[in-house]
């Protein structure tokens, strides 16, 4: 039992963790003013018990916090990675150029605090390290450090000098993650952000697809008089889908073959963007709602069905000949809440969820072809999860060499795997891969990956924090908060009143231009929306890259 509660085995290692991890998210659920630090408590339990003497090993305290934050980041990639390149578009390169100036704003105030107090060049690349929470960064600097000691002669200082950049990268690097948190909390104040009015405003935009709506209409368009419906969706192609058709007395589902008379009624289901060109096709938009339609409609059945069959991955929808096989019609998709118009040309994934209007009878067979299976969604499906991951640590450890850098520039073992996440996330249903996971399940793999990199983080740092403040290095928490407050305040004031950014794009921009997952974390939780991870990973990848390189060069500014 003694070396269970203070040894340094794999028992004592597991208990620790769990106790940190524990500790700080029961601590997190407490609000002072309604603002809580979430699961970023765990890292400050854990800084606290490793001061009193509780350590894990070095080697798994590096693998857990390399693992953690790999599940993380990947979790991430997954879930933006179908709307990604729609947020690319839509403004990735405003997003990384304010990225790379977030970048160069920390460089410039490091090197004036330099200038101007006398301080160590290299001990500041540790402390700016820690005030942007970059580990690779430190890494790489500690690697460029030693090689340019040696170089000059100096190698019996290297490795001391070498621990000075790893110590104020730890001093600085609570209050990396605290200034990060109080510039949001500030921006949020000054501009008196409404978020469910900011959260309304993404919701199109971020979806990367344009949501469904249904109208109402009467034909009274003579060019489209006496022709199928078939014929008259080749006018605008892939705009509506025609749900239900009244005339007669009668509502009927219409199929490919149905023709289109004058004073036909007719219930369609198109995207915002297109109601106009579709208003003019048909004639007149008429008020309709969906009460008298139910009350017409008494033969036909409106249901949800779930794609559940992984075959049907990557199929597009017009594939499945649903209504010319069965008479049943697709009006709209479900995916991740959002409605998509149920174009032909639309590529499914395991989990849509499609809405479908027809026979009792015939709805039963269509239910057989997607599946609708509650039990198909519980599957994990882990091979594309894991076989990412491992191509995604091949990725980021590839090297990449400047002229006059010694150490080559690499994505690391976090922006490897993100990348590759999000091109799985997105061309993976093109390609038959199925990458579905639930939200919850999602959720828990996340949660789970920042809680273990936060605990480690924690347990690491806490060794030194107080012999270094206590020796000098309480000025590296003030220069560690310049650091990381002001290039943050700056950008995210020229972000919102130069760029009109959303407040929710401002909370990714500032935590992927930190690389800083612990305020990525509390700005999910605290303002209740994933919409922040999109722009998160859209800043990422460049940041990372940025910042170890940035890194490396002021270590050789520091020895020329």
């Amino acid at each position: 039992m003694r070396d269970l509660f203070f040894g340094m085995g794999i028992g004592h290692s597991i208990m620790l963790l769990s106790v940190v991890i524990a500790a700080g998210i029961w601590i997190g659920r407490f609000k002072i003013k309604g603002v809580t630090l979430g699961a970023t408590w765990i890292l400050f339990v854990g800084i606290l018990l490793s001061h009193f003497g509780f350590r894990i090993p070095g080697e798994l305290l590096h693998f857990l916090k390399e693992f953690g934050l790999i599940l993380f980041v990947f979790s991430i990639g997954l879930q933006v990675g179908p709307g990604f390149f729609h947020s690319f578009k839509k403004g990735g390169l405003t997003m990384n150029m304010l990225a790379v100036a977030l970048v160069l704003l920390a460089v410039l105030v490091t090197y004036v605090i330099h200038l101007v107090t006398g301080e160590d060049l290299a001990t500041m690349v540790g402390v700016m390290s820690g005030a942007v929470t970059n580990t690779p960064g430190l890494g790489a600097a500690q690697q460029t450090y030693f090689d340019a000691a040696v170089a000059t002669g100096n190698a019996a200082q290297a490795s001391q000098l070498s621990g000075a950049l790893a110590s104020g990268y730890a001093v600085a690097y609570p209050l990396g993650v605290l200034g990060v948190i109080m510039v949001l909390m500030l921006v949020k104040a000054m501009f008196k952000v409404d978020l469910k009015k900011e959260q309304k405003a993404l919701e199109q935009d971020e979806t990367g697809i344009e949501s469904a709506v249904r109208l109402a209409f009467e034909v009274q368009n003579p060019a489209i008089f006496g022709k199928e419906v078939s014929e008259v969706d080749k006018e605008i192609t892939n705009r509506f889908v025609i749900s239900r058709i009244y005339r007669n007395g009668t509502v009927e589902c219409p199929c490919a073959s149905t023709v289109l008379h004058e004073g036909d009624k007719l219930l369609v289901v198109t995207s915002k963007t297109s109601e106009d060109v579709v208003t003019l096709l048909f004639g007149k938009k008429i008020e309709m709602d969906m009460d008298e339609w139910n009350k017409l409609d008494t033969t036909l059945t409106v249901k949800k069905l779930t794609v559940t069959k992984s075959s049907l991955t990557g199929k597009r929808l017009g594939e499945l000949k649903i209504r010319a096989t069965y008479g049943v019609s697709i009006t709209r998709v479900s995916r991740a809440g959002v409605d998509l118009v149920a174009s032909p040309n639309l590529v499914l994934q395991l989990g849509d969820v499609i809405r479908v209007v027809g026979n009792e009878n015939a709805i039963e067979k269509v239910k057989d072809v997607v599946g609708n299976s509650s039990s198909g969604l519980n599957h994990p499906y882990l091979i594309p999860i894991f076989l990412g991951i491992a191509v995604g640590i091949i990725f980021g450890s590839i090297p990449i060499r400047f002229p006059g850098i010694p150490q080559a520039i690499k994505l690391g073992l976090a922006g490897g795997p993100l990348i590759i996440a999000i091109l799985i996330g997105y061309f993976g249903p093109k390609f038959k891969i199925t990458t579905y996971t639930t939200i919850s399940a999602n959720l828990m793999v996340r949660e789970i990956g920042i809680s273990i990199f936060l605990a480690a983080v924690g347990l690491s740092a806490g060794e030194n924090f107080v012999s270094s403040i206590v020796g000098g290095g309480y000025w590296w928490i003030l220069y560690g908060a310049l650091i990381t407050i002001i290039p943050t305040f700056v950008i995210a004031l020229v972000g919102r009143l130069v760029f009109k950014l959303n407040f929710y794009q401002i909370c990714g921009l500032v935590s992927g231009g930190c690389t800083n997952p612990p305020v990525l974390a509390f700005a999910q939780n605290a303002y209740g929306t994933d919409y922040t991870s999109v722009n998160y990973a859209t800043v990422y990848p460049l940041t990372m890259f940025m910042r170890v390189l940035v890194a490396q060069l002021l270590i050789l500014v520091a020895f020329s």
